[in-house]
């Protein structure tokens, strides 16, 4: 398909202009004002008034999630769909193997169950245990494009990895230059403290927080720099949620290591004070790690704008009113996790950009291109250049909406933005050179493909 954007002011990580784009066999193929193609036009759009976006790279979901309590309510399909309409084209899914399953025969599952998704995706796979046979199977996920692997801090009893096996994944990422991604939190102290919330019978939501204060995950970060730094490995934490967290975070990037650190727009623009309330309403804010306070609020604001938090995931993981009832008498039984792949882009545009807290340019940079850029995906994604994939959000800075179970496209009765206001939402989706979202509708349920990644 060839499609002329004409008139769009064009937005990337290092510069603003106005241009055309012209795109043709699902790239970008030329970047010129007053562009005079020859060759027939399917579709033209004039952007004028509008700005023109990479379209967004969401390093950190979990789509078709099983769980105790069943699958997050999203899968691929309905979830890359909430995606789109959000302006996000390329998503970061996970692997994470039954424990004697091998890391590759897992990530062919994964992919499998990927195969409707309508977004282009990619996968962090995660080692749940050390056996003779993981560095090979890190190796072997490696030649499949794999180069990111996932390993959690706490759930140990499921997941979860201790210090030492750790450390064995990370020498062998690190040594294959790789990157090692981390769930940063005490597992251990975290179990104590919630068993001890419970003797006590304090077992509803509004103790969630209670149970995993903030030193649980930043003396986790520290630890993971600690032995990362051993291991001579690159390491990416996910979710970065407490203020102390990025106190660790910015020392190790000012001594030379390379520690990258992500936050969720839940972090940014909720706090802890949402958990005092009927049930129905706190238990969609259990998720791991918890809201925070104001104050980490704008610690994590202020580390965006200094370049020490890179990328903005949503560890979008949405769970319906009816599954997080099975810890209705117990929050410990509550589903953890909660969508807003949807409203990352929004949200940030809203109240990063709009409340001068971030640039434009910067806005670019945590959405898409330092993600693209760390999990070995630009120029190919991230990017508007000449030779990308043409992944664009045609976007409309004016129009205001507000988030509601009643809008969203989520396959959730749930929504943790309930009532929040935001200005901006994409006119057009355009992924690999198809029109997928225009004017508010999916005109496209184009299938998206697999991204192999290379080191």
């Amino acid at each position: 398909m060839n499609i002329l954007i004409k008139n769009g002011a064009i937005v990337t990580s290092k510069k603003s202009f106005n241009s055309d784009i012209y795109i043709s066999n699902g790239k970008i193929v030329q970047i010129k004002e007053l562009l005079n193609i020859l060759e027939p036009i399917d579709k033209t759009i004039d952007a004028k008034g509008f700005y023109i976006f990479p379209g967004g790279i969401d390093p950190h979901v979990h789509m078709h999630l099983p769980t105790p309590a069943g699958y997050s309510s999203d899968d691929f399909k309905s979830g890359s769909k909430a995606a789109l309409f959000g302006g996000t084209t390329t998503l970061i899914d996970f692997v994470t193997p039954q424990k004697g399953q091998t890391l590759i025969d897992a990530l062919n599952q994964r992919k499998t169950e990927a195969e409707n998704s309508i977004c282009d995706y990619s996968f962090h796979v995660s080692p749940v245990e050390w056996t003779k046979n993981t560095e090979q199977e890190i190796t072997d996920c490696i030649k499949a494009g794999i180069t990111s692997f996932k390993v959690y801090m706490a759930y140990k009893d499921s997941i979860g990895l201790n210090d030492d096996d750790i450390f064995k994944v990370m020498q062998v990422v690190g040594k294959a230059g790789g990157i090692v991604t981390l769930h940063c939190e005490l597992g251990d102290n975290i179990d104590e403290l919630r068993n001890a919330l419970a003797e006590k019978g304090k077992l509803s939501p509004e103790f969630h927080p209670v149970s995993r204060p903030d030193y649980t995950e930043s003396e986790a970060v520290k630890k993971a720099i600690e032995l990362a730094k051993k291991a001579a490995c690159t390491i990416y934490i996910v979710h970065t949620s407490a203020g102390k967290s990025v106190k660790y975070i910015e020392e190790a990037q000012k001594a030379g290591q390379q520690v990258y650190s992500e936050t969720c727009p839940q972090y940014l623009i909720l706090d802890d004070t949402k958990y005092i309330g009927d049930f129905e309403d706190t238990s969609k804010l259990v998720m791991s790690p918890p809201l925070r306070k104001r104050e980490d609020q704008n610690i994590l604001w202020e580390s965006i704008n200094k370049g020490i938090v890179k990328t903005i995931g949503t560890d979008h993981c949405p769970f319906t009113l009816e599954q997080k009832k099975n810890g209705i008498d117990d929050f410990r039984k509550i589903p953890n996790g909660a969508g807003g792949v949807e409203h990352r882009i929004t949200l940030l545009y809203t109240y990063g950009v709009l409340q001068n807290r971030i640039t434009l340019n910067q806005f670019i940079d945590i959405t898409s291109t330092q993600a693209a850029k760390i999990f070995g995906l630009h120029p190919q994604k991230g990017e508007i250049a000449v030779g990308s994939d043409a992944d664009l959000v045609i976007w409309n800075p004016e129009k205001e909406n507000t988030i509601s179970v009643e809008n969203h496209h989520q396959n959730c009765d749930l929504e943790i933005y309930e009532g929040i206001k935001t200005k901006g939402t994409t006119e057009f989706v355009i992924l690999n050179g198809e029109i997928v979202i225009e004017k508010g509708e999916l005109v496209s349920d184009r299938k998206g493909q697999f991204l192999k990644r290379s080191i």
